[in-house]
């Protein structure tokens, strides 16, 4: 009797221990299955986003790179002479033509330009006669500011006459004979073309010897460097 009540306790034991085991198994492989699902789920998302991010990029519209020696033609918003200008003095112009790159507008006409006085020397204060250099450093497009590095056409007032002057070009060195205009005022702007790489066309003189760029005359200058304008 005693030996058949020890076997059954002995059973039971066996068996808690079992049941015990089985439990822990059990729960092992449920916690083991729910960090396998974050895991999948957080690699889940991670993929998700990259490849949102890529579709993103992909459909993102590319900037526009206007190339070095692009002309930009410009007009003058104020009157510039070699008389009372100097080096460094800020001027104001509009771009006269709009610049396309690959079917799109870079550069829309209309838009606003800064440039500065590079060189400027009055008639009688050297050798040779009066000089007028400038360079634009600045385009705004689109309500956006853009630095530009550009030719710096020069002009000179070299001849005794009272209707003449030459053009050179920043880095050319090549100069045309531009005749002067009589009167002034809007339009009165001559047009001419100083030859390649000269980066400057319409100039007006006064009858002295000082060089004078009216309000509205036309200038063309080159980029030096690249210009890249990101869209909005």
């Amino acid at each position: 009797m005693f030996y058949r009540f020890a076997n059954l306790s002995l059973c039971a034991a066996t068996l808690a221990l079992a049941l015990t085991g089985c439990s822990k198994s059990a729960d092992q492989t449920a916690s083991a299955s729910d960090s396998a699902t974050d895991s999948s789920a957080s690699g889940g998302a991670t993929k998700s986003k990259s490849i949102t991010s890529a579709i993103k990029e992909a459909i993102a519209p590319k900037p526009i790179i206007v190339p070095v020696d692009t002309p930009i033609e410009v007009t003058l918003d104020q009157s510039l002479s070699s008389k009372t200008a100097t080096s460094g003095q800020a001027f104001l112009a509009t771009v006269e033509a709009p610049i396309e790159i690959d079917g799109k507008v870079a550069i829309p006409k209309g838009a606003r330009a800064t440039g500065v006085v590079k060189d400027a020397k009055a008639a009688g204060r050297f050798k040779g006669g009066s000089v007028l250099s400038l360079m634009l450093t600045n385009v705004t497009i689109d309500g956006r500011s853009h630095d530009v590095t550009t030719s710096a056409p020069s002009f000179s007032h070299k001849g005794k006459g009272k209707r003449t002057a030459v053009a050179v070009g920043g880095g050319a060195g090549l100069g045309a004979i531009i005749g002067g205009i009589a009167g002034g005022g809007k339009g009165a702007a001559i047009g001419a073309a100083v030859g390649a790489g000269a980066g400057a066309g319409g100039a007006a003189f006064t009858g002295k010897a000082d060089v004078v760029l009216p309000a509205e005359t036309g200038l063309t200058f080159k980029l030096e460097q690249p210009l890249e304008i990101k869209p909005k």
